[in-house]
């Protein structure tokens, strides 16, 4: 199958894909902060660069998009249709690095949460997420993931 976009409007629009502060990401960064807790971004000098670190908790949390990060179960996690197996080694590239940097996290003592961004679409699912997310860092769990399936229904 060929791609419905020519090369260069294609290359745009993957460039325009951000890698973070993405949408999610902040508006969990807005709830999480109006609710009292501080964090730093994107430490650089954690395995896997962590969107967010709570170093008084001892906690990293990922935003990870469905597509990208392959949200097993979720809708939005699609393939597309041209060139499968290139995308397939690319989705395949992700999850293994994703679980190294979390095996890292846990390995050197820290702890490690996930949000997907299915579970950051509607205001009343951040309001619901954030407040999952504090339990968790009040908590001692070591890992923690929240998607659309574990948010309550409004």
């Amino acid at each position: 199958m060929t791609d419905i976009v020519n090369k260069e409007t294609r290359s745009r629009m993957m460039a325009g894909i951000r890698g973070k502060d993405t949408k999610p990401e902040t508006v969990l960064r807005r709830a999480l902060h109006a609710r009292g807790f501080r964090y730093r971004l994107h430490a650089r000098h954690f395995p896997g660069r962590p969107d967010l670190l709570f170093p008084k908790f001892g906690a990293a949390i990922f935003v990870h998009g469905c597509f990208w990060h392959r949200h097993e179960g979720c809708r939005y996690t699609t393939t597309p249709a041209t060139r499968p197996e290139f995308w397939q080694a690319k989705f395949a590239a992700n999850v293994v690095r994703d679980e190294a940097a979390r095996a890292a996290l846990l390995g050197i003592h820290w702890r490690v949460a996930t949000v997907w961004e299915c579970a950051l679409r509607r205001d009343d699912q951040v309001e619901a997420v954030a407040e999952l997310l504090a339990g968790w860092l009040r908590s001692e769990l070591a890992q923690f993931e929240v998607g659309e399936e574990d948010v309550p229904q409004r």
